[in-house]
């Protein structure tokens, strides 16, 4: 037995069965934790959205618990998975930003990092993934079946999650072919010559075989198989990060519409596929991920598994940058905070978090503590009853309190870091945060400078209050000092020998 999963062993063993969180229906109840793909704060309509139909989000939030001042493990993909499956936050992470190994797949977690889904298999949940994973080439000790999943479908690495009609996807260990073919790549070019008018000249970026299908499929498969048993279902969708890949039945609401919709033909040169009609595509893959969900609700409804399921969904950072593509001001994406993918202003790592838990979590119910994606380690060991488990250097605070209805002091602070789109750290304090942005900049001559602003009065991050506030700004860096712990694969110059 390896060291790691040795402590995972002992700690369950201190752990007690029953605990007044438990359900008692069953001796624990299930879990499944969505995570959507580049999905903005306000493109739920639960969280304010106009334009985009979301109804099964919408009874979720009806059903549970949604919180306003959730915040996502980092401003782009792996190393907000990171955050999640580890429950380290991004100054303590393995993963830091996003890293390709070729072929396929990105830099490993190490098999000493400890990941919920070992923790929760050793306590004795069967464990499934499905959707996009990230942390970990095919083969590799961040495969996830390597880290903690007795199942996985769906896409191993990030860049192959960029088609939606690819010609293969990963069954644990094997490749299952699709039935495209060709398939669609993600980065596909719009033809030389061609009338970007013409919408026949967009049929090529159209697949037979529309990935999220399957892996939805898989997910409730999985369910299925394990109605008699505990399980954790991580399912980490890949909509709606483009590529802009939609079946043209799911468009057909949104072109009902008769929006200004201005083809993406990616004239410039730079970008994932080109789309005909792209509000309306973006429109309705969310709408899809909608379907998708209300698929795994109604299935537990079906098997009568809803009182006993903890569901979760949130996201893995704010909407994309890529504005030809996924037109946020039209749909006031992430309206009125500052920032959008790739940036810690609220706008990049703001998200959605809606929380069902029936009998135990209140319904319709709203909350503005301040948590994030290190918080679910500790937060579901506590609410199975068995927080013993949860592994001494987590980062994470459990919020069950607040799931439970329970007060909870507010937390200490929240750290995030990011190495790329320039080098950025911040951290909330109270109504506080302080920024600092563009730190690898050549041009920047104050890197380690900081921006401090007030969200309860200026949520928008327009107004920069730290020469005012000395104190607070003296708080924050030293908590920015104390918190980041230099990492030879991620190396952020101008903090890895601060004092």
């Amino acid at each position: 037995m390896n060291s790691k999963k040795l402590a995972i062993t002992m700690a369950v063993m201190l752990t007690p069965l029953i605990t007044p969180y438990q359900t008692s229906a069953r001796e624990l109840p299930n879990i499944v934790l969505i995570m959507a793909d580049d999905l903005g704060y306000r493109e739920l309509g639960s969280y304010g959205q106009e334009k985009i139909k979301t109804p099964h989000l919408d009874q979720l939030a009806k059903d549970g618990m949604k919180f306003t001042r959730n915040y996502s493990g980092n401003a782009v993909c792996a190393p907000s998975r990171c955050v999640l499956m580890t429950g380290k936050h991004p100054g303590h992470a393995w993963v830091r930003n996003n890293s390709e190994v070729k072929p396929e797949g990105q830099r490993p977690i190490p098999d000493s990092e400890l990941t919920i889904a070992e923790v929760l298999k050793q306590i004795g949940y069967k464990t499934g993934a499905f959707g996009k994973w990230g942390l970990g080439a095919p083969a590799s000790v961040g495969d996830p079946v390597n880290q903690g999943f007795d199942r996985f479908f769906g896409y191993n690495c990030q860049r192959h999650a960029h088609s939606y009609y690819p010609s293969y996807l990963w069954d644990n260990t094997k490749r299952i072919q699709l039935n495209n073919n060709p398939p669609v790549f993600g980065h596909a070019k719009f033809p030389k010559d061609a009338d970007p008018n013409d919408p026949k000249v967009y049929d090529q970026f159209k697949g037979a075989d529309y990935a999220p299908d399957r892996i939805n499929k898989q997910a409730l498969e999985f369910i299925k198989r394990n109605k008699n048993k505990p399980f954790f279902l991580y399912y980490p969708t890949i909509i709606p990060h483009v590529a802009l890949h939609v079946p043209d039945e799911e468009l057909k609401p949104y072109l009902a519409q008769k929006w200004n919709d201005p083809p993406f033909s990616k004239a410039n040169g730079y970008g994932y596929t080109p789309h005909f009609t792209p509000r309306a595509a973006y429109a309705a893959m969310i709408s899809r991920m909608d379907r998708y969900i209300g698929n795994v609700l109604q299935l537990l409804d079906e098997l009568k598994l809803s009182d006993d399921t903890i569901v979760i969904f949130t996201s893995d950072n704010g909407t994309t940058h890529l504005k030809q593509e996924v037109d946020y001001d039209f749909f006031q994406s992430v309206t009125p905070l500052r920032g959008l993918k790739g940036s810690l202003y609220e706008g990049g790592i703001r998200v959605p978090l809606i929380v069902k838990w029936p009998e135990k979590v209140k319904p319709d119910s709203t909350s503005d503590y301040v948590t994030g994606l290190e918080d679910w380690m500790p937060t579901l060991l506590e609410l199975i009853g068995h927080q013993e488990a949860t592994p001494q250097n987590t980062d994470g605070i459990s919020i069950a309190p607040t799931l439970l209805g329970t007060s909870q002091d507010s937390r200490a602070f929240l750290y995030r870091e990011f190495s790329g789109y320039g080098g950025q750290q911040a951290v909330w304090l109270g109504d506080y945060k302080g920024i600092r942005t563009n730190m690898l900049r050549k041009n920047n001559k104050s890197p380690l400078a900081i921006q401090l602003y007030n969200l309860k009065d200026d949520i928008a991050e327009s107004n920069d209050i730290s020469q005012d506030n000395p104190e607070v700004v003296a708080r924050i860096r030293s908590i920015m000092a104390k918190q980041h712990v230099p990492s030879e694969q991620f190396p952020f110059g101008p903090i890895d020998n601060q004092k």
